[in-house]
């Protein structure tokens, strides 16, 4: 999907910028998770059952949780993943909800 900005009226091509580091594009993102998403954030590499998210966010008007996994180049198996981390969620809510109530406690 093309992007555009406006510029004096008119909408101009963004140029595509590689980003050399997963690490790069998950700091980015995590500090903009309310501005651009509305989702609050939770923790960084939340690991549970041999799975490790890489950002566990929390959407306020939905209730429920959202795990973003970073992908540098397009892989097939993000849908696989996906499945893998939706059953994760389903059978550990309670150790998500225990780790969303530690991390605001912390602040």
């Amino acid at each position: 999907m093309s992007l555009y900005k406006k510029d004096k009226g008119r909408l101009k091509l963004v140029n595509e910028q590689k980003i050399s580091l997963e690490r790069n594009i998950q700091k980015l993102t995590e500090k903009n998770l309310e501005d651009v998403f509305g989702l609050e954030f939770v923790k960084r590499e939340f690991s549970l059952n041999n799975f490790r998210v890489d950002t566990l966010a929390f959407d306020r008007e939905t209730k429920s949780f959202v795990i973003i996994e970073y992908k540098r180049d397009k892989s097939s198996s993000v849908v696989d993943q996906g499945y893998a981390y939706l059953a994760l969620m389903i059978n550990n809510k309670a150790d998500f909800i225990l780790e969303y109530n530690e991390e605001k406690r912390r602040l």
